[in-house]
Formats: C-alpha cells, structure tokens, sequence
C-alpha cells in the first residue's frame, strides 16, 4: 500500500461528513418501503475514545431486520483484526470512521444485503500518517432470479468504470475470496465487490469512490427489493430462508473482519451484532429435494462466476 502525494492529504472532517450524510440517504431509501415504522435511533460512545449512531428497524413489513450503523471511534493501538495484514501497524494510534448496513427481508424471494464503506488513518510519533478505504457490498439471495443478480453486477461495474475500468474484475474477485465460507466451501451469496487497504486514487477521490459504492448499494438493491416484495411465498419457503440465514450468521461470527474489529476494539456489542438476523435455523445434514429451487441454489449461485458473461441457458431461472 502506497501513500499518495501529501498534496492530497486525508481530511476526516469530510470522511465523518460524507459517512453521517450516506447513512442518512440510506435510511431513508430503507424507511420509503415501511409506510408505518421508522429506525430506532441509539447514539452510543465508547470507553476507550470515539462512539457511534446506531439505527435499526425492526419487524417492518418489508423488513423483518434492517441496520444502518456510523461509527467514528479511536484508540492506542490498532485492533489485531485490523493489523495482521500489515503487521508494521502494528501499535500504532487509529481513528477509524464506518458505515456498516445490512438488510433482512420477511420475504424469501427478496434477498438479503450488507455494504459497509470504512476509513482508517493510523499514526505514530515522527512518522507519516497511514490511510485506507475499504469496503463494499454483497447479495445475499434464498430464491434468486438472474435478473437480479445480472443488475446487482452491472450496477458494481458501471460504479467502478466511473473511476477506473481495472476496478470492478479486481473487487469481485476479492469479494468473492472473501464473502467464503470454507468450511461449507460455499460463497456466502452472489458476490458484489470488496476493497480494501485502498487509496491508489488519492484522498479525494477515493473518499468519492467509497461514497458511491454506498449510493450504488442502496440504489441497486431498493431495485430487487421492490421488484421481488409482493412475490407469494410459502410457510416451507419462509423455513429455508431461515435455514439459509444460518449460513450467513456462521460467517459474521467465525470470519468477517468488521465484526471481530468491532469487538477487539471493545465497540458495542448490540450495535455491531444488530447485522444478525432476527430468526435463523439449523437443520442436522439437510439435503435439498433434487431439482428443487432450494437445490438449484447452491449448484446455480453459490460459487464464483462470471455473472456478466452468462446467458439464459447456462442459469436456472
């Protein structure tokens, strides 16, 4: 990772500016779908320096959870889920900025979704400053349409060509890699980007790219959720998606980055554990019925691929 000329130097005033005004615009593209319920509003801080604004609705009628979290925490030492990639910062002091979404939807046919766009900056006496973006978004479907997944993957790429054409082939592939769970050797979902350790395009207009991948998170994923929110659905479709939501609560407690930050760095635990599903099940060795949608599922979508370069007949529906 290197740093960018100092003429563009990190400004976390307009990080925290940026990050509070996109956690706002993705409220309220969250609330437009619930006529009659609203985010619970909990500001917290932290012992150990900086805090938070945590914003989840619960028990809507399109969502059954959804979570829309800022924080803007600091400390002494950076977190070992933050510095074992670069263990030479190691013991350096941090601020770190985030917003950190995720959607649980009622409905089986309407997928669920996470992004998160984050900025670290670390320093130690008589040296220069280290900074970073990270981030991303993924798709998390039970019942999926390849129109949805095609749109989901056009919208990541049309974002990243907006900054450079390199982008997109390099953040899906990292999504990919990442959003997997080894020991289901299964991805957790279809894919979508994920950077980090980034900021080869300078301050300004990596703090640009990290505010569109979350305008595009809530442009391209309201899109499915109002295409897919009035499908009929079944009690035995309703307990899948349950089943399935096991998969993702296995990924967020044994390997997602941002949770085991979160709690190395003593956040709080309800705002960092609010990305968990209200109801979610497991089943001793579950076998779907063959040829089944449920089966079609992790044979069709849950492995890499190309989704940009399929046709209607390498994919089922």
């Amino acid at each position: 990772m290197t740093q960018p000329a100092d003429h563009d130097a990190p400004d976390t005033d307009r990080v925290a500016a940026a990050f509070t005004d996109l956690q706002q615009q993705l409220v309220d593209r969250f609330e437009c779908f619930e006529p009659t319920h609203r985010f619970h509003v909990d500001t917290w801080e932290r012992s150990a320096g900086g805090g938070g604004d945590t914003r989840v609705l619960d028990d809507g009628i399109v969502f059954e959870r959804a979570g829309v979290n800022y924080s803007h925490v600091f400390g002494d030492s950076l977190p070992t889920a933050a510095s074992n990639r670069r263990p030479d910062l190691a013991g350096r002091s941090f601020t770190a900025f985030g917003v950190s979404v995720v959607a649980h939807p009622r409905n089986p046919f309407v997928p669920s979704a996470h992004a998160n766009v984050r900025f670290f900056i670390a320093t130690a006496p008589g040296e220069a400053p280290v900074w970073w973006f990270g981030g991303g978004f993924d798709l998390t479907p039970f019942y999926p349409f390849y129109a949805d997944v095609l749109a989901w993957h056009r919208a990541a790429q049309k974002t990243c060509d907006d900054f450079d054409a390199s982008l997109y082939p390099r953040f899906k592939q990292w999504c990919d890699d990442y959003f997997h769970l080894p020991h289901r050797d299964e991805t957790r979902g279809i894919g979508g980007l994920f950077f980090d350790d980034f900021n080869e395009l300078g301050f300004e207009a990596s703090l640009s790219f990290a505010y569109a991948i979350g305008e595009t998170f809530g442009r391209a994923f309201a899109g499915i959720a109002q295409r897919r929110r009035h499908t009929p659905y079944t009690e035995h479709e309703r307990d899948f998606l349950c089943y399935r939501r096991g998969r993702y609560v296995e990924f967020n407690l044994v390997y997602d980055r941002g949770t085991l930050f979160g709690l190395q760095s003593k956040g709080r635990t309800e705002s960092i554990l609010m990305s968990m599903p209200p109801l979610a099940a497991w089943r001793y060795d579950y076998r779907p019925e063959p040829g089944g949608r449920e089966e079609l599922l992790a044979r069709d979508y849950l492995r890499p691929r190309d989704w940009l370069d399929l046709d209607d007949g390498q994919i089922h529906p």
